[in-house]
């Protein structure tokens, strides 16, 4: 079993930053591709960025490319997305996620989810 507690949402002004964190426990973490999706109001949940298990390999939605950045610590089994110059259109509850068969199970269908953290960017 996996758990994923996700922290570091709150409200910024746009073209600010946030720094969310999601901490993992359980068997095998290190080996779980893991990444980050978000639901608007009023929208489905989408994907956002997402990492390999070795790292080599990183992947973002396009609205988010250039200002996202998606880093792992595995000594902490932690990853990170770094939001910078936030938009209002970026507003959302962002769900940490994590997949036992790497990115394109990841973007798909994970095998676990976070509780969620609330971003808002206000304009």
């Amino acid at each position: 079993q996996v758990q994923l507690v996700e922290s570091g949402g709150g409200l910024v002004q746009a073209g600010g930053s946030l720094r969310l964190s999601c901490a993992a426990s359980g068997r095998s973490i290190s080996e779980y591709a893991m990444g980050w999706f978000r639901q608007a109001p009023g929208k489905e949940r989408e994907f956002v960025a997402a990492g390999s298990w070795s790292g080599a390999g990183t992947y973002y939605v396009d609205s988010v490319k250039g200002r996202f950045t998606i880093s792992r610590d595995y000594a902490k089994h932690t990853i990170y997305m770094q939001m910078d110059n936030l938009k209002p259109e970026d507003t959302a509850v962002y769900y940490c996620a994590a997949a036992r068969r790497g990115t394109i199970q990841l973007r798909t269908s994970p095998d676990y989810w976070g509780q969620g953290t609330q971003v808002t960017v206000s304009s």
